[in-house]
């Protein structure tokens, strides 16, 4: 299996489906270790095609009050790097291209080869590292490469032409763009800046242009599929997942919730 092309098959496939890629996202080890596969089967059973694992961190800058507080949980249950590389195997298995959501420190912490070596084995597909630099990100890029890793970087409204011209270009397997300045979270509209983002992005770039941050329901999902080559959607699952103590309810309502979307993104064209 070749990780590296994995992305890029994926996108080539909802290109000739005319529609974008539905991206889901779950933190490790939340609710629990165990039963977080679960939760993502169910979104991929819903029709999620591509499934970002949260690794949890005690300072998450980009992240809202939602996945903070799922990321806590996770905190409290122990989760490490092994047992997040353990999930993101666990969805490669699945056949569904697996990405790791990561803050730099736990990386570096672990080691940037070591990390990428076990996810290689592992078949995972790419990193996202919301808070990484380009201008710190040389040896992180050449270890990426070296083990067949995509490393995807995120941009915002704020960044500038040039800026996102140097970032664009370093990216592979998928550009982030995050819809708003700001955290994550489920909101009642997604913000127009991002479909700007992306226009200004696809100036510099001929990779797919994936959107976060905001989505959280099936008109949302559509409105961003009409422009964007994905949609990613967090804080949504995650919402539920926390409002519902059943799990075998949360698991049907997370399904639900995949399939509302994967209609939104399907119908968007």
């Amino acid at each position: 299996m070749n990780q590296n092309r994995w992305l890029g098959d994926l996108f080539t496939k909802t290109k000739s489906e005319n529609r974008a890629a539905l991206i889901g996202y779950l933190p490790a080890g939340f609710p629990n270790k165990s039963d977080s596969i679960d939760y993502i089967k169910a979104m991929i059973a819903g029709g999620v095609d591509a499934i970002e694992v949260g690794f949890p961190y005690s300072d998450p800058v980009m992240d809202g009050p939602v996945i903070q507080q799922a990321s806590e949980i996770s905190l409290q249950n122990k989760v490490k790097a092994d047992d997040v590389l353990r999930l993101q195997s666990e969805v490669a298995k699945v056949n569904v291209p697996a990405i790791v959501m990561s803050y730099w420190n736990p990386i570096e912490r672990y080691g940037v080869a070591e990390f990428l070596e076990l996810m290689q084995k592992n078949h995972g597909a790419a990193v996202i590292t919301p808070d990484l630099t380009i201008d710190e990100s040389s040896e992180w890029i050449s270890q990426c490469r070296k083990f067949d890793i995509n490393s995807i970087f995120v941009v915002a409204p704020n960044t500038s032409d040039a800026r996102l011209e140097q970032v664009t270009k370093l990216c592979t397997g998928f550009i982030y763009a995050a819809s708003i300045m700001g955290v994550t979270g489920t909101r009642t509209v997604v913000s127009n800046q991002a479909q700007q983002l992306v226009n200004r992005i696809r100036k510099f770039s001929e990779l797919p242009v994936a959107v976060g941050l905001g989505v959280s329901n099936r008109d949302q999902a559509r409105e961003v599929a009409k422009y964007a080559d994905g949609v990613i959607v967090g804080s949504a699952f995650v919402k539920l997942i926390l409002e519902n103590s059943n799990k075998e309810q949360a698991i049907a309502k997370v399904e639900q919730l995949a399939k509302e979307l994967s209609e939104g993104v399907r119908n968007a064209r």
